[in-house]
């Protein structure tokens, strides 16, 4: 499947999606969050510290009045520079590390729900506990016009993964997760990270939401813009 069929088919299908989070574009207020180099306002403490990240992130949607905080997709960011996990493993001294980001974030309060945006299946989950990684994930399936997709939930809360099991149907609308804490979200402040991909590559529970600069390409092809599901960043107030 080319990376054009699919955005083709996720543009056809753009007005039927459910919303991912809680959201009223006419009324809420999204905050643009940028993480790179170009955001003096934070420094490489802050980035390091998830608790004063948080209240940065906390600070800047109180400042903006703004119910979430939301970007990343494509963006080449500082934030992967907080942990060994974005470095090569082989020669991470020496080897280009992880820092363009292939999902879109959702910055909210812990326990926000997570809905399916169309009918799926659970595809796979797992408790990705690395510093810095996606600590509880969730990862459905979907078919559109006979065209096979992935989502990929991260940053989620535990409780999210309790009863679920590899192939349970999954409705549009559903409640599927909710928002994280920090020692179960892979020590971040409360997020989720949303990610569309068109081939796992024998993933399961897991996929890449980090890829080194120089390959962003292949990476991004095989994971669209995931606002073409969210419908938030095109559509919203900042």
């Amino acid at each position: 499947m080319s990376p054009t069929a699919l955005s083709a088919v996720l543009n056809r299908h753009a007005a039927s999606f459910h919303p991912v989070v809680r959201f009223d574009p006419a009324r809420d207020r999204l905050y643009p969050f940028d993480f790179t180099e170009n955001n003096t306002e934070l420094s490489a403490d802050e980035i390091a510290d998830t608790e004063r990240l948080a209240a940065y992130i906390n600070r800047t949607l109180k400042t903006h009045r703004s119910r979430y905080g939301i970007g990343g997709y494509g963006e080449l960011r500082r934030l992967y520079a907080r942990s060994k996990h974005f470095d090569s493993a082989a020669n991470p001294t020496s080897e280009e590390p992880r820092r363009l980001h292939l999902g879109i974030d959702i910055w909210g309060p812990a326990g926000t729900p997570v809905m399916s945006p169309l009918d799926g299946i659970v595809h796979s989950f797992a408790f990705n506990n690395n510093d810095s990684d996606y600590g509880a994930t969730i990862i459905l399936t979907h078919h559109l016009e006979g065209i096979g997709f992935h989502t990929l939930y991260g940053h989620l809360s535990l409780n999210s993964l309790k009863n679920l099991q590899e192939g349970k149907r999954i409705h549009r609308g559903e409640v599927i997760a909710e928002f994280g804490m920090r020692f179960e979200n892979g020590n971040w402040p409360p997020h989720l990270h949303f990610q569309i991909i068109a081939d796992l590559q024998g993933f399961k529970g897991d996929y890449p939401g980090v890829c080194k600069y120089s390959e962003r390409r292949q990476w991004l092809d095989n994971c669209p813009d995931p606002d073409m599901i969210l419908q938030m960043t095109s559509n919203s107030l900042f």
